[in-house]
């Protein structure tokens, strides 16, 4: 099956329902991400798997630069993707044209659109497992309402508590 972001990747199995693929399942898109990693100065290749309220599926991998600080992680371009993309490609509109500048009752920014609710994120480390978000990751997750964490385990996919992860954390809501 083929969620609406992504391609679904050739290792996992038809998920149990169109919005809700497993763990497992989860994982599988992570890891495929992960191989299209540019990690040529770690040699770390990463991947992230988004779970969103609306059943969508959005990855992302971490993209370095030889500018370290510059690199950004799988979960943050994942975030980023699902942002960008928006609610999805069947609800594409023409944006509105802009107020003129003179217009007493324009605003002085624009709204904030609504923004999905990531139900969880599984993340994948080729070199490995488990693979937890780093604290920058975390803390952008949770602005997203991120509810569970999805690593390579052991024995198969371990699912965590966000909350676990990152307790007493710091989000809109302390603005």
């Amino acid at each position: 099956m083929q969620y609406p972001s992504d391609p679904a990747p050739a290792s996992p199995s038809s998920p149990s329902s169109p919005s809700s693929p497993s763990d497992a399942e989860l994982l599988a898109f992570s890891r495929e991400a992960a191989h299209k990693a540019y990690a040529p100065y770690s040699g770390f290749p990463v991947g992230a798997a988004l779970l969103l309220d609306d059943g969508r599926v959005v990855t992302g991998c971490n993209v370095e630069n030889a500018s370290y600080g510059l690199g950004i992680c799988a979960e943050r371009t994942a975030a980023t993707r699902m942002i960008a993309e928006g609610p999805g490609p069947d609800t594409l509109d023409a944006p509105d044209a802009p107020d003129a500048p003179d217009t007493p009752d324009a605003p002085d920014a624009p709204d904030a659109p609504d923004a999905p609710t990531i139900l969880a994120v599984a993340v994948t480390g080729l070199k490995a497992s488990p693979c937890f978000p780093c604290g920058a990751c975390r803390q952008v997750l949770h602005e997203f309402g991120c509810q569970r964490v999805i690593v390579e385990g052991d024995t198969g996919p371990e699912s965590h508590p966000f909350t676990d992860i990152l307790p007493f954390a710091f989000g809109p809501g302390d603005l």
